[in-house]
């Protein structure tokens, strides 16, 4: 397995009350595969892929990538699996001010031991992702879609072996989403692993060997199979 998480369960305090946003939540994924989690705003869909990719810490459970445990790693290796292993594609684009489309793409490679992606590599990525033409401009000069297509091109710019997306597609349009969905199907045909949270249902019809699981008040659950339309586990609050 790339990912196993065992008996994952996170906690918050949040006015003055405990509130499970993660509870004993089982996972294994197999290299290669394609999983989407569905589920409502608020379900705990995105803290537990921020345990999955070793950003929050679990309060018990235990989560391991390509065999080896989040937290029983140093810093510095745990930092470095993140740069190297896993490419993320945060639910707000996240991109540097100060830096051009191309050189957010490419702040990944300032962190890594052994980066695997270039310049050209790029250049290539951002054609990919329709914007050739912005490759010298700076956030403030990109639609909010074009943000987020900058921040799906920078997800891959290590060549990892795991994508986590949290609401990839939430701000595109619907060409603009068929064309980034057609590049999460040719990377994972490639073998590259993706686990995806969204509410999206078309995600799900688009992705047609995707594992489909669903996530409700921390619950994690296989669901059989997930209709699309299905408002009561899609609708967000």
């Amino acid at each position: 397995m790339i990912i196993e998480c065992k008996k994952l369960h996170k906690e918050y305090i949040a006015d003055n009350s405990v509130v499970t946003a993660v509870q004993d939540a089982n996972l294994s994924v197999e290299k290669g595969e394609f999983v989407v989690i569905l589920g409502h705003s608020g379900s705990g869909k995105t803290t537990l892929l921020s345990l999955i990719g070793g950003l929050t810490i679990p309060d018990r459970g235990e989560v391991l990538i390509n065999g080896v445990e989040n937290w029983q790693q140093s810093d510095e290796d745990l930092s470095d699996m993140r740069n190297s292993t896993i490419g993320f594609i945060f639910q707000f684009a996240s991109l540097i001010p100060t830096l051009t489309a191309l050189e957010n793409i490419l702040l990944p490679l300032s962190f890594g031991k052994h980066p695997r992606g270039d310049h050209q590599r790029a250049l290539e990525i951002l054609e990919m992702v329709g914007l050739q033409d912005k490759a010298n401009a700076f956030p403030s000069q990109l639609s909010g879609g074009q943000q987020r297509r900058v921040a799906i091109a920078r997800a891959f710019i290590n060549q990892p072996d795991i994508i986590l997306a949290d609401e990839p597609t939430g701000d595109l349009d619907e060409d603009t989403e068929m064309d980034i969905l057609n590049i999460f199907r040719k990377f994972n045909e490639q073998g590259m692993t993706f686990v995806v949270v969204t509410h999206n249902t078309h995600l799900v019809n688009t992705q047609k060997d995707a594992r489909v699981l669903e996530m409700r008040q921390g619950i994690l659950r296989d669901p059989g199979s997930v209709q699309a339309g299905n408002k009561d586990v899609l609708e967000t609050a």
